[in-house]
C-alpha cells in the first residue's frame, strides 16, 4: 500500500509537509499547485512553493516531494513541468480536480473535467516533454456538475500516458460534503489499467478499509485527515495507537515555527489557528484551544499557551 499526503491549497505548505513526513507513513507528497498561464515561471516560483527542491526534491525526514500544476495550457504547462523536473521534482502531478471558482473561471483545474479531450492534449504534452524517468501524474474529481465523464475522463488521463491517477470521490459541485462516492472510483477502475489512488473522506482506519474495498485501490490519498489526526498514516498502516492531545500540542509546539526551516514566527499565527480547526474533528481540546488563542497575534504569546498545562 502506498499512502500520499495529499496537495491541500492554502494548507498543506513545506511546513505541514515537514512535519506530518516526520510523524511518518507517508510514501510521497504533492505540492500545492503552481498556477501555469501563458509563460514559463522563473525558478523562485517553483522554489518559493516547493524548497524541498534545494534538498534534492526531499522533505527533511526524506519523502521525495512532486510539484503539481495547474492550467490549461498543453505546451506552457509542459514547458514548467521540465523546468519542474530540472530543479528536482520527484515527476510531475497535474490537477484537475480544483474545485475553487476563480480558477474554474479561468479554465484551471475541476472546470477541465467537462473536456475530455483536453485532458488528453495536456497530459500527452507533458508526458513528451517530461523525461522518461519521472513519472506524470494527475488527480481529477468525478466530474464537474455531474459524473457523467467521469470514466471517459479518466480513459483520457490512461491514453494520454499518465503513471496514475488520483481519484477524490466528489463532484466539483459536491465539493466536501459527504459522504464521498468511493465506488465510483470502482467503476473507473474496472474501465480502466492505469494505477489509481483513492482520496476522499478518510479519516480513520475503518475509513481506509471501507474505501480500499469500495473503491477497488490498494492506495490511498490523506488531505483533511492527516491534519485532524497527524499520525493517520501510521495508524492506518501500521496499526499504531492514535495519537493522544498531548502529543499533538507537542507537535504545534513543534510547528511553532522555531525549530522547522528556521524562524518562521510571524507566520505562525494565522496558521495554527487554520489548523486547530481541522484538529477539532478529532480533539475537542483544539476547540477551547482555538477559543484561547483566537485574538492573539505572535507567535511567543500562542506558544506560551500551548506550554501551559
Amino acid at each position: 500500500m502506498k499512502i500520499v499526503l495529499a496537495p491541500m491549497e492554502g494548507v498543506v505548505d513545506h511546513l505541514m509537509r515537514d512535519m506530518l513526513t516526520q510523524v511518518g507513513g507517508f510514501d510521497s507528497c504533492v505540492t500545492e499547485f503552481v498556477r501555469v498561464v501563458d509563460q514559463l515561471l522563473p525558478n523562485k516560483v517553483f522554489y518559493r512553493l516547493c524548497p524541498e527542491l534545494h534538498h534534492s526534491g526531499l522533505t527533511p525526514s526524506g519523502v521525495p516531494v512532486k510539484v503539481q500544476l495547474l492550467g490549461q495550457e498543453p505546451n506552457w504547462l509542459a514547458e514548467n513541468a521540465v523546468r519542474a523536473t530540472e530543479l528536482g521534482s520527484h515527476g510531475v502531478d497535474l490537477n484537475f480536480g480544483c474545485p475553487a471558482k476563480t480558477v474554474n473561471k479561468s479554465k484551471g483545474g475541476a472546470v477541465l473535467l467537462k473536456e475530455p479531450e483536453a485532458l488528453f492534449n495536456i497530459v500527452s504534452a507533458v508526458r513528451r516533454a517530461v523525461p522518461a524517468e519521472h513519472q506524470v501524474t494527475a488527480k481529477m474529481r468525478l466530474g464537474f456538475e455531474d459524473k457523467s465523464l467521469a470514466i471517459e475522463n479518466a480513459q483520457a488521463i490512461e491514453s494520454a500516458g499518465a503513471n496514475s491517477l488520483a481519484i477524490h470521490a466528489r463532484t466539483k459541485t459536491e465539493g466536501y460534503k459527504p459522504p464521498a462516492y468511493w465506488e465510483w472510483i470502482g467503476k473507473i477502475r474496472q474501465q480502466t489499467q492505469i494505477p489509481i489512488i483513492a482520496n476522499g473522506e478518510i479519516w480513520t482506519k475503518a475509513d481506509a478499509l471501507l474505501c480500499q474495498q469500495r473503491s477497488q485501490c490498494h492506495d490511498i490519498m490523506l488531505g483533511r485527515g492527516a491534519l485532524a489526526m497527524p499520525n493517520l498514516a501510521q495508524v492506518i498502516r501500521h496499526d499504531t495507537t492514535e495519537m493522544n492531545w498531548d502529543e499533538v500540542k507537542a507537535l504545534l509546539l513543534t510547528y511553532s515555527g522555531y525549530e522547522i526551516f528556521g524562524d518562521k514566527g510571524r507566520y505562525y499565527p494565522n496558521r495554527i489557528k487554520q489548523w486547530l480547526g481541522y484538529l477539532k474533528v478529532q480533539y475537542p481540546q483544539a476547540q477551547d484551544l482555538f477559543l484561547r488563542i483566537r485574538s492573539l497575534t505572535r507567535s511567543a504569546d500562542i506558544v506560551a499557551v500551548l506550554q501551559q498545562p
